[in-house]
Formats: structure tokens, sequence, C-alpha cells
């Protein structure tokens, strides 16, 4: 039997008006800084204004990008919460899947922002398999004292061994499909951020990213035994916000673009990858054709990379050695450059940088499981 898997980060999926862009300039939204505005209230108006305006077509873009992923199970980054999914899923999934993901899965966890990981879930898979629900576990409360990860980068970068481990959580979501038990684990690693002291957000960052792999780790190995882990069903899916390679893009629209394959051994993601814990099966598509997010800062900074992943178990990836999987890019905006021969048909009013299903693009896959 099979089931489609899939990940997605949403991409701010709220049912709340954030307005600290008003003393917060970093969080002013760029119309809203086209207009002189006089006080907070008025703020407050605008933002409620401008926030409505654009997420109608945006969501509209990200119902067709799960749509898309014909998944019987996906997981889910940015959810504001458990009511903001179901409103998302009854006002814009029912019309394009009818009543496909009538299962719906989250926790509190610790983003500041408030945004959470969330699973949604059919009743069966496509070919009639039913899918139960077993257990979900939340990981949200673990810390680097309490994992014997707390480490000098950490202390440098003012985190305390009593803080949690997770940006967000590590969602552990136990499932049957056709009574066979498989087990998921949601995550959303800490971002990259900007650039500080005198390193770029991504060097800045990395101790953080590299104790949640670490953790996530120690969670499978704690739940299946270190010496027993690799034999089991289990799939990690979520945005790691990490890479272990990218495409460096030169040139501009006038002269052409280029593409240079750009390999960056020091990531995160070796962590759960590197000694065979888990494989990444987006890496077994063409080192062009793997990338689901498009970074820029401008000219001189533009790439392309892989920041969500499918990781399998080697007990999963053995019994799934030829599957391939699939990376769904046409809910990308119209400023993404997409490789010779990648490019394809967006969505109806998709825009140069918004309307868009999200900036990044879902990741699915279907997998036995036997």
């Amino acid at each position: 039997m099979s089931l489609r898997l899939a990940t997605f980060n949403v991409e701010n999926l709220m049912n709340r008006f954030d307005y600290s862009g008003y003393r917060n300039q970093l969080n002013e939204d760029r119309t809203l800084a086209l207009f002189e505005i006089n006080s907070e209230a008025e703020y407050r108006l605008l933002e409620q204004a401008r926030a409505i305006a654009h997420a109608d077509d945006n969501r509209q873009l990200t119902a067709l990008a799960i749509a898309e992923t014909r998944a019987d199970i996906i997981c889910l980054q940015e959810v504001d919460n458990i009511e903001a999914l179901k409103a998302f899923e009854y006002g814009y999934l029912f019309k394009m899947v009818g009543q496909g993901y009538q299962h719906k899965y989250t926790t509190s966890g610790n983003d500041s922002r408030g945004i959470d990981v969330a699973v949604m879930m059919r009743t069966e898979t496509a070919q009639g398999e039913p899918i139960e629900f077993v257990r979900m576990t939340s990981h949200a409360h673990v810390t680097f004292e309490e994992f014997g990860l707390h480490t000098p980068e950490l202390a440098e970068l003012g985190q305390e061994p009593f803080e949690r481990i997770f940006r967000r959580d590590c969602l552990e979501i136990d499932v049957k499909i056709g009574g066979r038990p498989l087990t998921m684990y949601s995550v959303h690693f800490k971002s990259m951020g900007s650039p500080r002291n005198g390193m770029n957000g991504r060097e800045a960052t990395m101790p953080i990213r590299v104790a949640e792999a670490k953790a996530v780790r120690r969670i499978i190995e704690n739940r299946f035994g270190k010496d027993h882990a690799a034999e089991k069903r289990w799939v990690i899916c979520g945005d790691m916000n990490d890479y272990r390679q990218r495409l460096v893009i030169g040139g501009d629209a006038y002269q052409g673009y280029n593409f240079t394959v750009a390999d960056d051994s020091d990531s995160s993601i070796g962590v759960l990858v590197g000694d065979g814990f888990a494989e990444n099966i987006v890496e077994r598509r063409p080192e062009m054709d793997r990338w689901t997010l498009y970074h820029t800062r401008g000219p001189q900074e533009r790439h392309l990379c892989q920041l969500d992943y499918i990781l399998l178990s080697p007990a999963l990836a053995r019994t799934n050695a030829q599957v391939m999987p699939d990376i769904i890019r046409r809910g990308q905006p119209w400023r993404t450059i997409f490789p010779p021969g990648q490019e394809v048909e967006r969505y109806p009013r998709a825009g140069w940088d918004r309307p868009k299903a999200s900036d990044h693009c879902p990741v699915a896959v279907t997998i036995a499981i036997t």
C-alpha cells in the first residue's frame, strides 16, 4: 500500500492582525511605508485593510499548491492556530479537493510570533486504505540542559541551558496506514535572519539549528532505541531553514542568467543525514533541480536552495529506493528565477512578488508502507 506525504511552509497563515510595524519599522509592510500615518489607531485600520486585501489571493494560491501535492497527509509550517487552519481548509481547500483533510492537529510551540507546525490528514489514502490517528506528542518543552546540548557557541548567542531547544516544536504524530504504524516528526527550525556580529545570518544562527537537529535525532533514538531506529518506519518533515547545497545565480535578465552549484558541508542537515541516520530523498533529484526557495537580497546575492525536507528512515528509504519526490513550484511569484528547462506555468493571479502561494515550495512523495 502507498501513502502520499507532503510538507509545506504556508507562510504566515494567520487569523489575527500584526500591528507591531507601527513601532518597529522592520515589521512594517512596504505598502504602508508609502503613506504618512499620523496615529496608531489609523495604522491599525490601514493594516487591517491591507492584510485582508492581500489574504484572499494569497490563500487561493496556497490552496492550489496544496491541492497539487495530492497528499494524504501534509505537514505544515507557519500556522497561527487550529482555528486559522480550519477556516483555511473550509474556505479555500474545500472548494478544490472537497472533504479531504478532515483531521487537523497542532500545538502551541515556542515561536515569539505564534506560528506553529501542524498536520492535516485524510481519513483514508487515495487507494482507500484507512489512516488512523494514534497519538500526538509535543516536544516544545525540551531544554538544552535536559538533552545535554548546551554549547559555548550557544552561550555566545545568549542561550541559557534552561531555555527550550526548539524555536517552534518537534511535533511527533503516530498513525496507522492500513493497520501499519508510521511515525511522523513535523519540524520548523530556527530561521537564518539578518547578518549580525560580523557574520551572515546563517552562520550566526547555526548553533541553534544544530541543537534542534540533534534534539530531533535524540527524540527518535529515545523512542525506538539507538540500535533499532534504522529499522523502524519514521519520517521527518518540515522547513529546516538550512541547506547543504545552493544554486548561486549570476548574470541578469538581459544578458542571461547562469547557475553555479555550491556545496556547503557546514550544515545542520548533516546531523540527520551525514552518517546515514536518515535520507534526504530530494537529493535523488538532479543537483540543479532540488531547490524549494528563492533567496535574494538584490542582484549581488541570489540563490536557489532546498530548505524543505522529507527525510526517510533507512528502513523506509530501502523500501522506497526508486521513489522520486515532487517539488510544486507553480505558486512561486514571477520574481523567482528558474534554471533553464524548469519554468512552470504559474497559478492564475500570481504576482511579481505577491500574491503567491508561499515563499517556499511544497515537497511531496508517494511512499510504500509495507
